[in-house]
Order: C-alpha cells, then sequence, then structure tokens
C-alpha cells in the first residue's frame, strides 16, 4: 500500500507503524538553534533505503528522485524528466525526456539506463518487493537514446504517470550487486537534495545536503532522524529541546498549544485505522459476525476521543471528502442491528452475554503494536463495542516480530490507506490473489465482485467505468467487511518555528520520514 515499506528496528513491520526498541539518539542529534540543522523525532525507520525493495515508492524521497513528483496539492510535476509524458497509442506509450545535467550524489550522470535498470529491477520476480503489483500494467521499458525512456503498457492504466514517482537508481552501482541483499540497501546513492551520513540502526539516521542537487543546494544543510517508538518519549524529549519536530498523537500535539516558539501542522490523510478479520479464523471469518462488528462499532465515538477531533469516522478505506467515496453508506452505531444479525445466524448469549454457537464462543484475540498509543485505545474502544453486541474481542500488544507471523489467525488493528488515485491503495488492500503476500491484503480477503470491480478500476481509460467500479468496491465492503473500518486519522505534527516555506500535503498512511511539514525540506528558508 504505502511507500518504502517502514518498520521499525526491531520488527518486520511494512505498512504500518512500528514499534522499534531504540537507545537514545547520541548528543550530536540534540535538537538547537542552527537554522541550518533540524532533528526530527519519528516512531519508525525504514527497513531499507533501496528504492529497488519499495523505499520511496510513492515520492517525496530526500535521497531520490522519480520521474514526476507531487507538489502541495498532489499535481504530478516534471522532477527528472523535463516534462509531463507524452502519452500515445490510446494510452498505451508513454514517453520522457530526461532532464539534462542530472547527476547522481557520486558525481556519475543520470541516464536513460539507470531508469530502465531500475523499473526492470522492481519487476523481476526475484527481487523483494512486495509493490509489484502496482506496476503490473508496464509491457516494456526501453531506452532511446541516453535521455529518453518509453513505457509500453498491456492496457490502458489511467493513473499510469503517477507511478513514476518511483525513485530512480545508479545502475552502475546497484547493478552489480544482489538487490535484496547489497550494500546500497543501507548505503544508497541517488540524485535527491540530501545524502545520507550515517544510520545507527533503531537510534537515529542522519542526512546532509547535497551541494551539486540539480534542484539548487538545501538551505537545510543538516538532517536528523532520530528514531523513538514510544509517543510520550517523543513528546518529552522535543518538551526539552532535544528535538526540534515530532510526529505526535492529537492528545500530545495539544500540550504544546501554548509553546509560542513551536507551531503545530495538521495533515489531512487518507490514513486509516482498521481491525483485519482473518478468514481462517472461524470467528473472524464468519460473516455475520463481520457483519455485527461492523454495526457495532462506534466510529464517531474514536474520532471524538482518542484523536480529540483529529480525524473523521472511515466508513471503507476511501476518506469521505474524497471524490471517489461512494454516497450512502455511511453509517452510526446500530447494536439493535448487531444483535439482529447474530441471533439470524445462531449465535446466542451466554455466559457473561458473550454469545456462542456450536460450542464455540464468539471471541478472538486482537494485536496491535507496542507503544503505539492511538492503536492501543482504538483496540480498547472496538473490544468495549464488540461486547456490547455480545463478541468479545481480547486486546493484546506485541512487537511486529510476534504479530508478523500470527496474521493470518489473528485480528490486527492495522493502518493503511494511499493517497492519489483510488487503484493505489485498494488493490493491494482486497485483490484476492495477493493474500498473504506480505501485509499485501492482511485479512485474506477473497470476494469475486470486489476482485471484478478491481479489475475494471485497474484496467480501464473511462472516468464513469472506473467510478462506478469503485463505488461497487466499497458497497460490497458493506455487506462483505473483511476489515471492520474505523477511523481516517490526520497527522500531527509540531515543529520549533524558525523556518518559512512550510506546508502538507494530503498524506497516505505512511509518514514520518516522507511526509510531514518536511515533505519538501529542500525548499525550506530560515526565518530572518
Amino acid at each position: 500500500m504505502t511507500v518504502g515499506r517502514m518498520r521499525t528496528a526491531a520488527a518486520t513491520a511494512a505498512i504500518l507503524t512500528g514499534v522499534a526498541a531504540c537507545s537514545a539518539p547520541g548528543n550530536d542529534t540534540g535538537g538547537g538553534d542552527a537554522a541550518d540543522s533540524v532533528v526530527i523525532g519519528v516512531a519508525s525507520e525504514p527497513d531499507t533505503l533501496s528504492p529497488l525493495l519499495g523505499y520511496g515508492k510513492d515520492g517525496n524521497s530526500k535521497l531520490f528522485d522519480g520521474l514526476l513528483a507531487r507538489d502541495a496539492d498532489l499535481e504530478l510535476k516534471p522532477a527528472l524528466a523535463k516534462a509531463l509524458p507524452e502519452v500515445a497509442d490510446g494510452g498505451l506509450t508513454y514517453t520522457y525526456a530526461l532532464r539534462d545535467g542530472v547527476k547522481f550524489s557520486d558525481g556519475e550522470p543520470l541516464t536513460s539506463a539507470d531508469v530502465v535498470f531500475t523499473y526492470k529491477t522492481v519487476l523481476d520476480a526475484k527481487t523483494n518487493n512486495t509493490s509489484r503489483s502496482e506496476l503490473d500494467a508496464i509491457k516494456q521499458v526501453r531506452a532511446d537514446g541516453d535521455d529518453k525512456v518509453v513505457f509500453t503498457l498491456k492496457y490502458p492504466y489511467a493513473p499510469f504517470a503517477g507511478r513514476t514517482v518511483l525513485p530512480i537508481v545508479p545502475e552502475h552501482i546497484a547493478g552489480k550487486q544482489n538487490p535484496n541483499t547489497g550494500s546500497f540497501n543501507a548505503k544508497p546513492i541517488g540524485t535527491g537534495p540530501y545524502v545520507l551520513a550515517s544510520w545507527t540502526k533503531g537510534e537515529k539516521l542522519t542526512f546532509k545536503a547535497n551541494p551539486d542537487y540539480w534542484g539548487g543546494a538545501p538551505k537545510v544543510k543538516k538532517v536528523t532522524m532520530a528514531i523513538i517508538e514510544d509517543d510520550d518519549v517523543r513528546a518529552t524529549r522535543l518538551r526539552s529541546g532535544d528535538l526540534d519536530g515530532a510526529v505526535l498523537p492529537p492528545n500530545l500535539a495539544a500540550t504544546f498549544k501554548n509553546d509560542k516558539a513551536k507551531k503545530t501542522y495538521d495533515a489531512k490523510t487518507y490514513d486509516f485505522r482498521a481491525v483485519t478479520l482473518p478468514t481462517a479464523n472461524k470467528i473472524t471469518g464468519d460473516h455475520a459476525v463481520r457483519q455485527a462488528l461492523d454495526a457495532a462499532v462506534d466510529r464517531q465515538a474514536m474520532v471524538d476521543t482518542i484523536l480529540d477531533g483529529a480525524g473523521r469516522p472511515a466508513y471503507g478505506p476511501l476518506p469521505v471528502d474524497d471524490p471517489w467515496f461512494a454516497d450512502g453508506i455511511e453509517r452510526e452505531q446500530d447494536l439493535a442491528k448487531a444483535a439482529r444479525v447474530l441471533d439470524r445466524a445462531g449465535w446466542k448469549a451466554g455466559d457473561g452475554g458473550i454469545r456462542a454457537k456450536d460450542g464455540q464462543r464468539a471471541s478472538f484475540t486482537l494485536l496491535y503494536p507496542s507503544g503505539d498509543k492511538v492503536r492501543q485505545d482504538h483496540a480498547l474502544a472496538y473490544a468495549s463495542d464488540a461486547k456490547k453486541a455480545g463478541i468479545e474481542v481480547k486486546v493484546e500488544s506485541a512487537t511486529w516480530e510476534v504479530i508478523e507471523p500470527r496474521m493470518k489467525n489473528d485480528a490486527v488493528l492495522a493502518g493503511f490507506g494511499s493517497s492519489g488515485d483510488p487503484d493505489y491503495g485498494l488493490h493491494t488492500l482486497l485483490y484476492s490473489s495477493l493474500a498473504g503476500n506480505g501485509f499485501n491484503n492482511m485479512a485474506r480477503y477473497d470476494d469475486a465482485v470486489v476482485d471484478k470491480a478491481l479489475d475494471t478500476g485497474r484496467h480501464s481509460s473511462d472516468e464513469a467505468a472506473r467510478e462506478a467500479a469503485y463505488d461497487t468496491v466499497q458497497r460490497e465492503l458493506v455487506k462483505n467487511p473483511g476489515y471492520t473500518f474505523l477511523t481516517h486519522i490526520d497527522h500531527v505534527y509540531v515543529l520549533a518555528d524558525r523556518w518559512d516555506s512550510l506546508t502538507t500535503q494530503v498524506e497516505p498512511h505512511e509518514h514520518g520520514f516522507a511526509s510531514g511539514p518536511w515533505w519538501d525540506l529542500e525548499a525550506w528558508q530560515p526565518k530572518k
């Protein structure tokens, strides 16, 4: 779903924001007043810095550039390409002309061969990239001289240009290594505004400005991302001055509202929290239980109490203000409906009010990543609502190392969401053939109606047909829920007020490194 698989140092998490066992960064990461350096506290770190394995695939990597990039309004703009692509053959051919004079940070020039190498390696089944299906439309990619790249598609794919924000890597370095195990994964070379200075796993990543960046040398010369998995610890260190900025839950961000030296940024997002309902589990795989849980949950209460209003109820994977949102699927808590559904299916009230059927209690475990207070609070609220319907949800915290092998059978308080075209997020979340493929389709959802609609949405270039397809997907998810969608959460950041030109984008689930007010860090200007 989201790009650049993120995970904590101690875990194997991807899409979900995980927890790292981290020690405090060294003294050299402390916040300060220098306008040319910044220290940011984030909850997780990448497991790799190689785009070949998924890092930065949705753009905004500080180490790399794609052919295209997105501006503050998520509109596509040229990056390594000198212009938007020329589209021909009824949407089957995309031609990109490369920008002149671009060099990798080792001084070697960018050529079309680097672009071809990057895409071919990602598409190679031997490369461990779980986002490969996102490039399924590509039939061929070839160089046309040193400065032009031509993509030929298998079928018209309306949002293809948005996929070409994929970062480009140097063939002369990465091409000599195994993409899965090579040193490039931790010691990358790119064309971006920053270069990696050091990486202490589980602790911090330090970047320095690329003085030869084609877009102009950044004014912020040093950036440190401190890996601090615990929300409270990040807030404490920000308050003490050890950090210049941090990603924070809304309730902790609110504690800085009277701090005139800091500024809060609230970014709207596609990032949702949901409970996976694995089909292999006899309880979560039961259709009536799934429908009852959907009816029992009080989404608005979660927004009001857990998110302090910084979010919206989630009635499906797309937020209510998205133009692709299916009108009329909004629904309030309805415990009477939950009871009717369970009664009809033979789930009868038993000991302690927990329902049972054929000797099986309506009881299952819900896992959430340790240290994530927002997910913990969602999990506890979900369990409380479920109990009102006679379903027992046993909430349990764990590291991602523990959660990952249990995902097939146990429910997980998960986070997903991709900005841009609906194909970007819905296909990997729901398509049946992706079940069990890393963190894709975590619930192992299998619905023929949804698969057909997703295919239509992906393969059609007709906007009306695509709109109808994604409308079908959302309505089918109400009838046959594989997840209980809870909330779309705002991303809240607090940052020392020492720079100008800070903005936020509408963000995907993945945030911390690529998103936030530092999505265009290279454009920051020190306050005068």
